[in-house]
């Protein structure tokens, strides 16, 4: 393991807490957060802006052929126009889904977040993050909890956004894109071999960031002392 930039990939399920746990895991280890999730948005936000059909291969090549996303301080960066507040709308996710599918929108931001972890210390979270953007990262992790408990979490979200849901409604939502995750033919969503998966359904956020820091430490210490050899 590279102590001076360390590259950890986090993945998992829909509603597994990912996202919260690699940005604080970041902070606590100085590395840079990927949201990968926001940078499908971004691409969906082009989209919709020019007017692109994802169908169309040999457009959409050329509108990704200008296309350059990055982040700076937390905000995403769409062709150098900060755009973090506007691809969190259902609009938006509703598109970023079925796109993100796609291969070439999905050969284009991995090559964009390879480059990151070539110039950077980075925690990337998503579905194929340690299988296949970084096969060769110094940690990886596969977070899951209980789909009962996704849900329980998605209520509360939704709940704290003044939004009403029913409960078996959200459980099935998140059971269908179990199912799309894990059982589509490009890139499904799977554990690698060498991640340490972690059942979040009875811990807490900060619970979750304590492990998965003391495991990094570990793995750290361990190198060190085999150089001491």
């Amino acid at each position: 393991m590279n102590k001076e930039k360390l590259i950890v990939a986090i993945d998992g399920p829909a509603g597994a807490g990912k996202s919260s746990a690699a940005k604080l895991l970041s902070a606590r280890i100085g590395a840079d957060y990927i949201d990968t999730g926001a940078m499908y948005r971004a691409v969906a936000l082009k989209l919709i802006r020019t007017g692109t059909d994802y169908r169309d291969a040999e457009a959409l090549d050329a509108m990704l052929e200008s296309t350059l996303i990055d982040f700076e301080a937390g905000r995403t960066i769409l062709d150098g126009e900060d755009v973090s507040g506007l691809i969190r709308t259902p609009e938006i996710s509703a598109l970023a889904s079925p796109s993100s599918a796609v291969p070439a929108i999905r050969y284009k931001l991995t090559a964009l977040q390879q480059a990151m972890g070539e110039e950077k210390s980075v925690v990337m979270d998503g579905r194929d993050i340690g299988t296949v953007v970084f096969p060769n990262a110094d940690v990886k992790f596969f977070l899951t909890a209980s789909a009962d408990e996704r849900a329980r979490r998605r209520m509360l979200e939704l709940q704290g956004k003044g939004e009403s849901a029913d409960f078996d409604e959200v459980k099935a939502e998140i059971e269908k894109r179990d199912r799309q995750d894990s059982q589509r033919e490009f890139r499904p969503l799977k554990k690698a071999d060498d991640a340490i998966e972690i059942d979040s359904t009875r811990m807490n956020i900060e619970q979750v960031v304590s492990l998965m820091s003391d495991i990094i430490d570990a793995k750290r210490m361990d190198l060190h002392g085999h150089k001491g050899d």
